[in-house]
This record gives C-alpha cells, structure tokens and sequence, in this order.
C-alpha cells in the first residue's frame, strides 16, 4: 500500500441489497471515515440498520453520488455489468457469475470445461424423470434444487445414505406432488465421502488478490450437522499463500472472470479426499457470516481494499496468522418465516454484560450486525428472519480462537437466543487429512 494511499480521502460507497446483508461491512467502512449509504429492497427489512446506516429508498437515484457501488448479493449482475461498461466502479456480480452461483449445471459445466474435477450429475425438470433414473440406475446420489428454484426451497438439498438410492426416490416419490409446483429444477449428483472445504479470494477484475482464504463452513441448524440447512451456522477459516486447493480449482477460473471484468469475493465449495478435489458449487459475492469473520482477520482498511478492488489497482492485503471462527446468534423463527414469532422477538433488547466502555470496546469486541438497530443506544432486534448477531474470535490455534469466540457469546444476553457449540470442532480430523493428501501446500 502507497503512501498516497494510506492518506487518499475519504470515498462514498453505496450498498445495494435485496435484503439485509451487508450491514456490517458497510458499518466498518462508516467506522473508518468513508461516506456510506445503504439501499434495501425487502420491505420486511424497513427498520433493519435503523440508527446505524444511512438507507435510502432508490439505488440508482444515488449511483452518480457514489464513488464505489457494492452489489451484495447474486441477481444484480446485469446493472452492475452496465455500470461498468459506463466507467463506473463497481464490486459486486456479473451476468456471467450470476450464472455460475444460480444456475447449477451451468457453473457445474464451466467446471467441467475449464478442467476442474468435476462430479457426475444429471439435471431435471421432472421428478418423475428422475424417480426413474435412480431406479435404472441405483447408487448413492445428492439431491440439489436449482435454476429459478425459489432461494428459500434451495435449503432443502437432501444427502442419500443408501447405496442403492432407495432413499432418495422415496423422499422425491412422497414429496413430488408438493414440492413439483416449486422446484421447477434439480440436480442428482454422484455421493462421494470426503472433508467439505471451500477455497475463497478476492478478484480485482484481473487477477486474485493474495492471500486465499480457506474455510469450513457448518450448513445445519444444529450441532452434530443435526437439523435442516440454514445456508451457515458458523464458520472456521484461515489465510494462506496459494495451496493445492487454490490450484486444483480456483485459479483455473482466472480468464472467465478477467473477461467478466468481476471485481469482488469468489468461492468455490469442495470435497477433498485421496483420490482428489471436487468442486460442488460457485458463491460469486460476499458469504454470510464469512465476510463478517473475515474481518476478524483482515488488517488492511477496507475502504483502501475496496477502492483497489474495484479500480483493478494491485493490493496488500494484510491478514492475521493463525485462524479465525465466528458462529450466528439467532432467535426464532430463523431458520423460518412465522409473523407470530417474529412480532414476539422484534425490538427485543440485545444485552452485554461488559458494556461498552468510553476508554474503548471492551464486552462489544467480536460483535458483528446481524439484523440489529440502535435505538436510543440499546441493539435491538430488527427485521423479521431472527438472523441477530455474528459473533467472531481468533487465535493462533483453533482451540484459542473457539475460546475466544466462545467466551464473548457468553457476554451476550438475549431471551431465547441459540447457536451451535461446535463450530471448528473437528478440524483436527480434517486437517489431519487434507494436510495428508497434501492439499494445504
């Protein structure tokens, strides 16, 4: 980082969400000096930031304003494409990784093009079609919504455990009535064992900003992988140089997005075992929570990070040794949608038990905005999803930074409030292996 960087003014940046997102990294970037403002489609989302952020009711009446427009989220690639080609400065999607994340067997096919390990798998319609696949074909399969499948029923993805498929055709045999007027697309893919990692880095529009970002993500409600899909309940990551795990997959996706001219965070979900990396699937925007434990281990001022990603300007990016881990503090309804509960739990107190003191942050460190505000200095419950608080620590071990994490939720005082006890839990087993396939090098 130059000089001039280090003194360059403050910047605006304008956050542009479907639904309540990026709250916390627009908030860090309003913490370092830089003019933010925030738009918010959902309406279920009107109060969320309130006391925080600056929210206005129409993007693209405040784009000339901005110097830097954040897309958050997949579904603005073509605006923020436009924007682009205009000379603006943009982070965020393109038609081309919208595609990717959205659409499975496109960004499973591009895989398979540019030479990444690739699992057989099939692509439906119809779930009779695919009743009749499994049965001609027997084996142990994934079942994956996909395409214009709404976001809420994609939690649904279902991991057979019979060789023979049996469980899977019955699962889709009592559910096709059902679930056939929602999931108009699916996915069957070939099962195979192995340690769940997911390889992650910044694209600046030519080339991945160092280092790579390697993280294990725990996708179930409850611990012990119990419960249905929520997206994330937490995650362990570190930051390294580039690996095996970056080679076999990540790098070789360079060209496509130097040519989509995207600027902004990658990722690409794996299974690793001894005979190899299989890619699963492409997020192509910031993850959630991970962009919130991320900032538990990254240095650098994200303003200067961001206005180098966007512009194309090389840059340092300056991260902590060791690892860091964060975990989601909800209440109901999350993982679901009730209005009762949610009336029951909205502008409820979020309490510490170690304010915030005037010499400092101590009892707030490692606090990160879920669906919070502020109101006359008390966090409070907003929105309607329960998605309260990301709660992150770090170490030089994983046991340090799991009993730093841990010990600030114990800070925490929220009626009812729940997460799960085990996040980063099993990273000597994982480690173990991927560092003996040789992965992690």
């Amino acid at each position: 980082m130059t000089d001039e960087q280090k003194t360059a003014a403050p910047k605006k940046f304008l956050f542009v969400s479907h639904e309540s997102l990026s709250g916390d990294l627009a908030w860090q970037l309003k913490k370092e000096g830089h003019e933010v403002k925030v738009y918010i489609k959902a309406k279920s989302d009107a109060d969320v930031y309130d006391g925080i952020l600056d929210k206005v009711p129409d993007w693209e009446a405040e784009k000339d304003w901005a110097d830097v427009v954040v897309f958050d989220d997949v579904g603005f690639g073509e605006a923020a494409d436009k924007l682009r080609t205009a000379g603006k400065l943009v982070i965020g999607g393109s038609v081309y990784t919208d595609r990717l994340e959205i659409e499975r067997e496109y960004g499973q096919s591009e895989m398979k093009r540019l030479g990444l390990l690739t699992l057989p798998h099939w692509d439906f319609e119809n779930f009779d079609d695919a009743i009749k696949f499994l049965k001609e074909n027997p084996g142990r399969y994934a079942w994956k919504p996909s395409g214009n499948t709404p976001s809420y029923m994609k939690g649904l993805l279902f991991l057979g455990t019979e060789e023979d498929g049996k469980d899977i055709v019955e699962i889709l045999e009592r559910n096709k009535n059902g679930w056939g007027k929602k999931i108009k697309n699916f996915q069957l893919q070939k099962f195979v064992s192995g340690v769940e990692v997911a390889v992650g880095a910044f694209f600046n529009g030519h080339d991945f900003i160092q280092p790579v970002n390697i993280n294990f993500e725990h996708k179930k409600l409850f611990p012990g992988d119990i419960g249905p899909y929520t997206g994330e309940m937490g995650t362990l990551m570190f930051w390294t140089a580039t690996n095996t795990l970056f080679r076999a997959t990540l790098e070789k996706m360079r060209d496509e997005l130097r040519a989509a001219k995207y600027a902004g965070y990658v990722d690409i979900d794996c299974i690793a075992n001894v005979r190899g990396i299989y890619p699963l699937e492409f997020t192509c925007r910031f993850g959630y929570p991970t962009i919130s434990i991320q900032m538990e281990g990254v240095q650098s001022e994200w303003g200067e990070f961001f206005l180098a990603l966007a512009s194309g300007t090389p840059f340092e990016l300056k991260t902590k040794k060791g690892f860091q881990i964060g975990a989601i503090i909800a209440v109901p309804p999350f993982p679901y949608d009730d209005q009762k509960t949610t009336d029951t739990y909205k502008d409820l107190s979020i309490l510490f038990k170690k304010p915030n003191l005037p010499a400092g942050r101590q009892g707030m460190e490692g606090m990160h905005l879920g669906d919070v505000k502020i109101v006359d200095g008390d966090w409070r419950v907003a929105g309607e999803s329960g998605y309260v608080l990301v709660v992150t620590g770090s170490g030089t071990t994983v046991t340090e930074a799991r009993v730093q994490m841990y010990n600030r939720i114990g800070n925490i005082m929220l009626q009812n409030m729940f997460y799960r006890t085990d996040i980063g839990a099993k990273w000597t087993e994982d480690s173990d292996r991927l560092q003996t396939w040789g992965y992690l090098y």
